[in-house]
């Protein structure tokens, strides 16, 4: 398997822990990574699709091309590039009037657009191509008696049409299966299916509003479960719903906090790598419960 690694904006940026776990774990559950040197933005629906929709597509049309020069799917961890890519490869697919517009941008730039790439999310790449079994034979570690949550990146379900690769209308599972590959158990809560809140238009719009997303979600698994991890599968839940607990501890109080992680940094501490390399940065500690892991041996 061989695939263009989209990382984005974010990762790199804020949380590149995140982007060494991927770079250590998936080489080895056979994915080989290409980088797609020049790439950009996605760009996300809150930065400009919203003021100039055709330079918005061309943007992703450029990073499509890079791809289509390799002639690699691409791969991404984030939700909102994830999503913003499969929108934009089906209104260039569907559209002829803005494809031509774009292909003209595009052509200043020396590039074409031939709309044969593929967009994936890791998540989908994990459970459906490398699959639970080969996972669980990989590790060094397990979070066997340890309780967990997941959170599902809405942009990876809706719109399911052009997004959906688990199961939106019912209960997605992928991620929940991918975790319990790992030995944990996880638990279910009142608002797992809501969204995280930490989109970066909402957040600069209206924090109050964002935080209240982040804040209801967090009152309900500290209040219907005892997870002691927070699995993500996006890098704006795993920043946001790390960063929302400090600030649900200055309003209210917590009696604990839930660490955080990316589903790929838990799996790169199962695999034995040094979670200084793979799950280093974080506003609530994981230490206690990574030396937990780390104690745990297969078998």
């Amino acid at each position: 398997m061989r695939f263009g690694l989209f990382l984005g904006c974010n990762v790199p940026a804020v949380r590149p822990d995140v982007e060494r776990a991927m770079r250590l774990t998936l080489p080895r559950l056979g994915v080989e990574l290409v980088d797609l040197e020049g790439s950009a933005c996605c760009p996300a629906f809150g930065t400009f699709p919203s003021a100039d929709e055709n330079a918005a597509l061309a943007v992703s049309a450029w990073n499509f091309s890079i791809a289509e020069e390799l002639g690699v799917p691409m791969l991404t961890e984030c939700g909102s590039c994830y999503s913003s890519l499969r929108l934009a490869r089906r209104k260039l697919l569907e559209d002829s009037v803005r494809r031509e517009a774009v292909e003209h941008l595009l052509a200043k730039a020396g590039r074409t657009f031939r709309g044969t790439v593929e967009v994936r999310h890791v998540i989908d790449v994990l459970y459906s191509d490398v699959g639970t079994d080969r996972i669980a034979a990989s590790l060094d570690f397990r979070m066997d008696g340890i309780g967990a949550v997941v959170q599902y990146p809405c942009h990876t379900l809706y719109p399911s049409e052009t997004v959906g690769f688990d199961n939106p209308a019912g209960r997605p599972r992928m991620l929940r299966e991918l975790v319990e590959a790992l030995g944990a158990s996880v638990r279910t809560y009142s608002r797992e299916m809501q969204c995280c809140g930490g989109a970066g238009g909402f957040v600069k719009g209206s924090f109050a509003g964002a935080s209240g997303f982040a804040f209801r979600k967090l009152r309900a698994v500290l209040g219907e479960t005892d997870a002691e991890a927070f699995v993500v599968s996006c890098v704006t839940c795993l920043e946001h719903l790390d960063r929302m607990q400090v600030e649900l501890e200055k309003k209210e109080g917590l009696e604990r906090g839930i660490p955080v992680f990316d589903y790929c940094q838990l799996l790169a501490v199962c695999m034995g790598f040094d979670p200084a390399e793979v799950a280093s940065i974080s506003a609530i500690p994981r230490d206690g419960l990574v030396s937990r892991i780390r104690r745990a041996r297969p078998g």
